[in-house]
């Protein structure tokens, strides 16, 4: 089994499990270069979303069904 034949049979596997381990290894590498990164001291937290549902008014049929 030559090289030739290993390549023409496995090259999409050969050419993504090349392109996915170095897609990974550059992410890795990027996400670890400190000047990406804040300070703690300069962060400021975004607020969380707050809901509020307000209990639903007395209707005005409610009212007068129970007198």
């Amino acid at each position: 089994m030559g090289l030739q034949k290993i390549w023409r049979n496995y090259k999409v596997l050969i050419v993504m499990g090349t392109s996915l381990g170095l897609i990974h290894w550059g992410w890795y590498h990027l996400k670890s270069n400190p000047v990406l990164h804040k300070n703690r001291e300069d962060y400021i937290p975004e607020p969380g979303i707050v809901a509020y549902v307000s209990p639903a008014a007395p209707s005005a049929k409610s009212k007068d069904q129970t007198k």
